[in-house]
């Protein structure tokens, strides 16, 4: 691939932030609140609008529900393209309520299934007047004990209320299906692995697929496999980035493991160069998701857009002949090394370049620093009354 075939890939690379991301957030244990963090919708897609100005690759904003609720999506979205944005993924909200306790879509109780059906069915009719694509979901149900309920009927109800909401889908729209083996619940996930994601999604069609959150997996977990499977079978939907040292830490994304971190994207390239893959390569939807407890929020998102850029510069660089010749002919260290050229080769240089002939400062933290934009908003918003929707530390 030449340098003027990698340039237009990385100057037409796009990223999803998350509304949550410019909002206080914590752990289940504290909030650390920040004066510049954004309270409302418009403050977050304010703030989104900045790292785009500076990044000049992430037009669109995740939404939660209802942590994002409104009472006019329209002005909403006519706000957001104002900014140059557009609105994104609705995630619906099925933990934050007290009715939760034995799960949502999963619960014994079919009133309480119904209001989680209806709290998706919420989401998609504002997807319908937003224009969003993708229906996230992530489920928090389980079980804390031996017992406490049949696996087999949890199943079943997660299905029955699943498929309910995937026929409203418009033929536009998507369901993602994002899993996670373990948290809030303890003895047993409703949707734990990406098997029981894929099998979701094959069982409704082609309007669903999987979700891969990064964080969501048993440590040493090889998710590039993962990716590479679901790529082969046309059902990798979509991303949740960010990193992780122990649990669902929801740190910013190649913090902790950087090599992880391209070796996804080594797979991502090489599936949008293969015919057969081409097509759910190019579908795949990339968002954010973290939880900036203690680094400032825009900072941090600007950090995970470089991060996740330089990844992608990285897998576009590997020498694909070179490397399909080792592994053909068995030099297994020949083929390590492939990949590692590419990895430890420096494309700070490049990705400057792509940023100025793209008229973008080169250094996009700098630039930010330099605005002094969270100063101004600290004192604007110190200003105003109300407090910020904070995110739970059982995040998804």
């Amino acid at each position: 691939m030449d340098k003027k075939e990698v340039k237009n890939l990385l100057k037409n690379q796009r990223l999803e932030t998350p509304s949550w991301g410019y909002a206080d957030s914590g752990t289940r244990f504290y909030v650390f609140t920040q004066s510049s963090a954004a309270r409302t919708l418009e403050e977050k897609l304010e703030d989104a609008a900045q790292v785009q100005k500076l990044t000049g690759v992430c037009p669109s904003v995740a939404i939660h529900i209802p942590w994002d609720k409104t009472d006019d999506w329209g002005r909403i979205t006519r706000f957001a393209k104002d900014l140059g944005l557009s609105i994104g993924a609705a995630n619906p909200n099925l933990f934050q309520e007290q009715e939760y306790m034995l799960g949502s879509v999963c619960n014994p109780d079919e009133t309480i299934r119904k209001k989680a059906v209806d709290h998706m069915l919420e989401c998609v009719e504002i997807m319908k007047i937003t224009g969003s694509k993708d229906l996230s979901i992530w489920l928090a149900d389980g079980t804390n004990y031996p017992g406490q309920d049949s696996f087999r009927a949890r199943k079943r109800r997660m299905e029955d209320s699943f498929r309910e909401v995937y026929e409203k889908l418009d033929q536009r729209m998507r369901m993602l299906f994002e899993y996670k083996f373990f948290e809030p619940y303890f003895y047993n996930t409703d949707l734990p692995d990406w098997g029981t994601a894929y099998l979701l999604s094959v069982a409704f069609g082609e309007k669903a697929a999987v979700l891969v959150d990064l964080g969501h997996h048993p440590l040493g977990t090889n998710i590039e496999q993962i990716v590479a499977y679901l790529l082969d079978e046309g059902k990798l939907g979509g991303f949740h980035f960010n990193n992780k040292k122990y649990a669902d830490d929801d740190l910013v994304v190649g913090s902790v493991n950087p090599y992880e971190l391209f070796l996804i994207y080594n797979e991502l390239v090489s599936a949008s160069l293969d015919a057969d893959t081409r097509a759910c390569a190019d579908g795949v939807a990339y968002m954010i998701d973290q939880s900036h407890n203690i680094k400032n929020k825009i900072e941090a998102t600007i950090q995970s857009v470089i991060n996740i850029q330089e990844a992608y510069a990285k897998a576009l660089l590997v020498d694909r002949n070179a490397l399909a010749s080792a592994q053909k002919e068995g030099r297994v260290l020949d083929a390590e090394e492939c990949v590692k050229d590419a990895y430890n080769t420096d494309v700070r240089p490049l990705l400057r370049e792509v940023r100025e002939e793209m008229g973008l400062d080169p250094d996009p933290m700098s630039a930010f620093r330099r605005s002094a934009y969270s100063k101004k908003k600290a004192k604007e918003r110190e200003k105003k009354k109300g407090t910020a929707k904070m995110s739970s530390g059982f995040q998804g």
